[in-house]
């Protein structure tokens, strides 16, 4: 058996992580009853530590991430869409990052 890790482009990885933080929010309002308690609850635990270590391992760690978990903890907090922002948020910046290394790469080789 061969040590191969699967690669995948930067943009799927931030496809799949849109999708997985989507369910997990909309999981989290569909089935509130279980949620609602907050960290009191260990399906929110669960749901909330398995879906940050996933965004992590998906889009490396960012700090976004961070207070989404925290505020998942505070009952009643799961109506907001923490985690989809949060991708959203790194999707953004990981775009500006990428437009400000383009710009100066035009203008070293004038």
């Amino acid at each position: 058996m061969t040590d191969e890790t699967i690669q995948m482009p930067q943009r799927t990885r931030f496809q799949v992580a849109m999708a997985l933080a989507v369910v997990a929010d909309a999981l989290q309002i569909i089935f509130l009853p279980l949620f609602v308690e907050g960290a009191a609850s260990p399906a929110d635990d669960i749901l909330d530590f398995g879906v940050g270590a996933a965004l992590a391992y998906l889009l490396g760690w960012h700090w976004e991430f961070a207070p989404s978990l925290v505020a998942k903890l505070v009952p009643g907090v799961d109506l907001v869409p923490l985690w989809t922002l949060a991708v959203a948020n790194v999707y953004r910046k990981s775009k500006q990052i990428t437009v400000t290394k383009e710009g100066s790469l035009g203008d070293s080789q004038g």
